[in-house]
């Protein structure tokens, strides 16, 4: 279990937000902004040599902020948010590592095969990460899109995780119901990236404590990586950036 860290942007900020209130015209519920830049948390990243780290941008105007933190190290972060096949060589080429995409390879609710061959083409299947953050409906984990506010009719199981590992070369997986309320992990979807997921997984949704890291730790079967935002001392939660480096650095060998 690898510890990667994040740098999520919103209107040019570092942020740390209730994930399921993103919406158009709205201002969502934020838990934190930081008078820090981008290239700040992105040094940090590279001191500790914490590698896979994830620069999100959420909705438009971040786009310098994203390049100022891939700039501060090259090949060190990956991006995600907005990224299609017509850009994604572009943020390649920026110094993202890797690029990681949801919305764009569905249409009206489905998978579209030629899209998401058309990315893997540009990018390659070593350098695309797929983001199937999702949220729970009728007792099943539907992937969700633009900025996590539209349900697509994917639904996160075994047959989902087996097509789509042949695409990219790890998924990144928030559990939005839970993301940025510090109020427990979503288990069960943890449990079920543990059990059927051929390819690298990060978690991101709920880590709140120690405990819950050995949790995700012991019911990730020691294979799942594990995103912290909110409640990071870095973004005005309690567990210290420092311990949680070192705890994910013991656990992962």
């Amino acid at each position: 279990m690898k510890f990667r860290p994040c740098i999520d942007l919103h209107n040019g900020k570092v942020k740390q937000i209730i994930g399921g209130t993103l919406a158009d015209g709205a201002e969502p519920e934020t838990n934190f902004v930081s008078e820090k830049p981008p290239a700040w948390f992105a040094k940090l990243y590279k001191k500790d040599w914490l590698t896979g780290g994830h620069v999100i941008k959420l909705g438009t105007g971040n786009d310098d902020a994203a390049r100022e933190a891939l700039g501060a190290w090259p090949n060190g972060l990956q991006v995600g948010g907005g990224i299609t096949a017509e850009n994604a060589y572009e943020w390649l080429n920026a110094g993202a590592a890797q690029v990681i995409v949801t919305s764009y390879i569905f249409q009206n609710g489905q998978i579209d095969s030629n899209r998401l061959n058309k990315l893997v083409n540009e990018t390659g299947r070593d350098r695309l990460v797929l983001d199937l953050s999702c949220r729970k409906k009728n007792g099943q984990f539907h992937v969700v899109t633009d900025r996590w506010q539209t349900f697509t009719e994917t639904v996160v199981d075994a047959a989902s995780l087996r097509q789509l590992a042949d695409y990219c070369c790890e998924f990144l997986v928030h559990g939005v119901d839970v993301e940025g309320k510090q109020q427990g992990m979503d288990e069960e979807l943890i449990a079920l990236l543990a059990e059927h997921a051929t390819i690298p997984c990060v978690y991101a949704g709920g880590v709140r404590s120690f405990d819950d890291l050995e949790k995700l730790n012991v019911a990730g079967d020691r294979k799942i990586d594990v995103t912290i935002g909110s409640a990071l001392d870095l973004f005005g939660g309690s567990l210290p950036y420092q311990d949680v480096v070192e705890f994910c650095s013991k656990a992962s060998k």
